[in-house]
């Protein structure tokens, strides 16, 4: 695959504008265009990257993590890879696992755990399992546009609500309102949290840096359809990046608050390996003037790096700007009085999920 199309033809509906090397691949593909640059259908074509699904054959569908900065001991991702494309996502360089890039590859190539909802019921039904909140969207996003055809994340909330199993979910995509029977039910036992995450309230800034995600103004409109049903919804400001969308932080959480969420939160801009190359793609392909600006930004809350993965600072960052985002977030959090922690998620209701196989439970 070429690292992009050609240098003055920008990829349309994409946040990644190239593909960075993968650094476990030995052998990397350089683009050459003078034979082709006159081709007007090629470039067209290339310029319109079709996204590809894959069959993901995992036998597992909950991951375990022990980062101490991060809120949720479990979490699950029907999918792997996201057609969202937003330039900034940290969870890009897990595509480079699997032989593919980070940049372009990551979007068009999303990897479907077809049997997601099955091996959740078979996790849930473990003689072993202590219930307590599962997160969905800890790496890619659940509600992202494939999930109106193939309902996994459906399929594993059905799941959930036959069982009260805790689930917390963080979303981009206002698709997450399809499924308020469920988690309305869910929200019912205090089992239910959703998390929609609003960047920018600039559509035309979403537009390029979040192509496929729903506009700024659907998210608002899905934070009022959770709360009218019931379903606790926090707003997440994530990322803020300086030098682009901290200005907007009071605008976003008081278009929030007056939709309904009751708690706010916010994550620095994290660019860790390849990221960096993808962000900073898109930056130079549509905001050229504003590089220099962002990056110093960027260094400032990092000790002089583009990215730093400390426990405890990787989420906020540290230095001047960085104590003036958090400042300003927690002084307009403060006016619109979101509450300033979440309730904890219930399991206490939970309850094994009925018997699909014919093989009876030796206890109940």
């Amino acid at each position: 695959m070429p690292a992009s199309p050609a240098p003055h033809e920008p990829i349309k509906g994409r946040g990644a504008q190239n593909q960075p090397a993968n650094r476990y691949v030995s052998v990397q593909v350089e683009p050459y265009w003078d034979d082709v640059a006159d081709d007007t259908e090629l470039m067209a074509q290339l310029a319109r990257p079709a996204t590809i699904y894959l069959p993901d054959e995992s036998q597992s569908i909950v991951s375990q993590n022990n980062s101490p900065d991060v809120s949720f001991r479990y979490s699950m991702n029907p999918y792997r890879g996201c057609s969202h494309g937003c330039s900034y996502c940290y969870a890009r360089p897990t595509h480079e696992y699997y032989g593919l890039s980070a940049g372009l590859d990551f979007e068009t190539k999303v990897m479907v755990k077809h049997r997601a909802p099955e091996l959740f019921r078979a996790w849930l039904a473990r003689p072993a399992w202590k219930p307590e909140w599962i997160s969905m969207s800890g790496v890619t996003d659940c509600y992202q546009p494939v999930e109106r055809e193939y309902e996994l994340t459906r399929g594993c909330l059905a799941v959930a609500a036959e069982c009260r199993q805790p689930m917390g979910i963080v979303t981009k995509n206002a698709l997450v309102a399809r499924d308020l029977d469920l988690l309305a039910e869910l929200a019912h036992y205090s089992a239910a949290q959703v998390a929609v995450s609003i960047t920018t309230l600039d559509a035309e800034l979403a537009r390029t840096m979040e192509p496929r995600t729903s506009s700024p103004e659907a998210r608002l409109r899905t934070i009022r359809e959770l709360t009218a049903a019931g379903v606790p919804t926090r707003v997440m400001v994530a990322p803020v990046i300086p030098g682009l969308n901290d200005s907007e932080i009071p605008a976003i959480l008081a278009a929030a608050r007056e939709a309904g969420a009751s708690t706010a939160s916010y994550i620095l801009l994290r660019l860790p390996l390849t990221v960096v190359d993808v962000f900073f793609g898109w930056l130079e392909r549509f905001y050229p003037d504003r590089v220099e600006k962002v990056a110093s930004r960027i260094r400032t809350t990092r000790e002089g790096e583009l990215y730093q993965s400390k426990f405890g600072s990787r989420m906020r960052g540290e230095g001047e700007i960085a104590r003036q985002i958090e400042q300003t977030f927690r002084v307009f959090r403060a006016k619109h009085r979101f509450d300033t922690e979440s309730q904890p998620l219930d399991a206490s209701h939970f309850r094994p999920p009925r018997v699909t196989t014919g093989q009876l439970r030796l206890f109940e």
